[in-house]
């Protein structure tokens, strides 16, 4: 390795691109293109850094398999910021098992890392803990160590275990400052403001409380009765019981407990239920049967009871009722929650990561953007999608697979 790649590389680890590009940017050779490719990414040029990495993978011969490995784990990295999930993993995963058998254990962990930040993005956090299960900060390089701690956080933040969540950040944050890199510090920053902001509503009547994470985590260790709208699901205590492909029987369920003790009048379970302003027989009919559906699945948590009026629900062994309302409502929190992190994403990335069709996110993409919540850039396939932050609360709870369900 030549004096101007060392120095590019010594400028490109302390997160200073410039210095690296004034080394390498004259350069065709691939450990050359390799650099500058990491170099326009860290400055944010990404669509530029995939092609230099690209050509710098295809330039390393048959007997450079490290290099070449180093290359892919690169672009994958590159990939995960630009949202663009198409390629499978197994290059990565190929590559990491490259690099582990040639003894490049500091990219290697880097290779894993990427493949659990990207499986903690589309929502797979089992894979997400396979992955980081293995991984010690202890002993770590800065950068390295501050990287695995956030991977770390995120995943017990997305699990509601919000006392590893602040272990994590402890780390990372430490691990941050030690690196001098103000973009790493001001990401930990960002993800100690999760434990600080309201992540979700507790609804009663027409009162809402706002709750952080450790209140939403008491909550459901609580033994109460919670119908969790931020997952759609029932739960009490350790029972967990999936409401999220029955929508009729969940919007009964949560008016029934958003009026809890008292109960509610038929005409209005039939308006929030089935959305029609007046009704008939027919409706109350088909009131009395989803009724019975809705019985028969919470019988071992819950009863419900016909009075004059209407229903009530009637919790078992004297449980409190609660109800858990995310902090954004609408049939479109969960695709504002994944464009709140300020990157743009593509509609196949954003179906892939709400288990959704294309087609259904295009539609939900298209009364967003007619509502002024999101915009476009680009066009045809290289179209993504952007939204403002949206301060003031944590969508970490509306993000896919917050909560492990079963």
């Amino acid at each position: 390795m030549d004096s101007l790649i060392s120095a590019a590389a010594r400028a490109l680890a302390a997160g200073d691109a410039l210095q690296a590009l004034k080394r390498v940017a004259l350069r065709d050779d691939p450990p050359a293109l390799a650099l500058r490719g990491i170099a326009m990414a860290q400055l944010g040029e990404l669509a530029r850094s995939r092609e230099l990495l690209k050509q710098a993978a295809r330039g390393f011969g048959a007997q450079e398999a490290t290099a070449r490995a180093r290359c892919v784990v690169a672009e994958a990295e590159v990939a995960l910021a630009m949202r663009d999930f198409n390629d499978p993993p197994r290059a990565l995963d190929t590559a990491r098992a490259t690099l582990e058998a040639r003894g490049d254990r500091a990219n290697a962990l880097q290779a894993r890392l990427i493949a659990a930040r990207r499986c903690l993005l589309l929502g797979r956090l089992d894979e997400a803990a396979a992955l980081l299960a293995g991984v010690d900060t202890q002993g770590l390089p800065a950068l390295p160590a501050a990287v695995a701690a956030l991977a770390q956080a995120e995943l017990a933040l997305r699990s509601l275990r919000v006392a590893d969540a602040q272990a994590a950040l402890d780390g990372a944050e430490a691990a941050a400052r030690a690196t001098g890199i103000p973009a790493l510090q001001a990401e930990t920053a960002q993800a100690r403001a999760v434990l600080n902001q309201p992540a979700a509503r507790r609804v009663s009547g027409a009162d809402a409380q706002p709750l952080r994470l450790q209140e939403v985590a008491a909550l459901l260790d609580s033994g109460a009765l919670v119908v969790d709208a931020c997952r759609h699901a029932l739960r009490a205590g350790d029972a967990r019981l999936p409401l999220a492909s029955r929508p009729i029987l969940f919007t009964l369920l949560r008016t029934l407990a958003e009026a809890w003790p008292g109960d509610v009048g038929r005409d209005t379970l039939i308006a929030r239920a089935f959305r029609l302003r007046e009704a008939d027989e027919t409706h109350r009919v088909r009131l009395r049967v989803e009724i019975s559906r809705l019985r028969a699945l919470v019988s071992g948590l819950a009863d419900i009871d016909a009075t004059p009026r209407g229903f009530a629900l009637r919790p078992l062994d004297g449980r409190a009722v609660a109800v858990l309302a995310p902090p954004v409502d609408g049939d479109q929190g969960e695709l504002l929650a994944l464009l709140a992190d300020g990157a743009a994403w593509s509609t196949s990335a954003l179906a892939l990561a709400l288990g959704a069709s294309q087609r259904t996110v295009q539609r939900a993409l298209a009364e967003l953007e007619a509502a002024g919540r999101v915009r476009a850039i680009g066009q045809t396939r290289s179209r993504r999608w952007l939204a403002p932050p949206l301060t003031g609360f944590t969508t970490i709870l509306l993000l896919p697979a917050a909560l492990p369900l079963a």
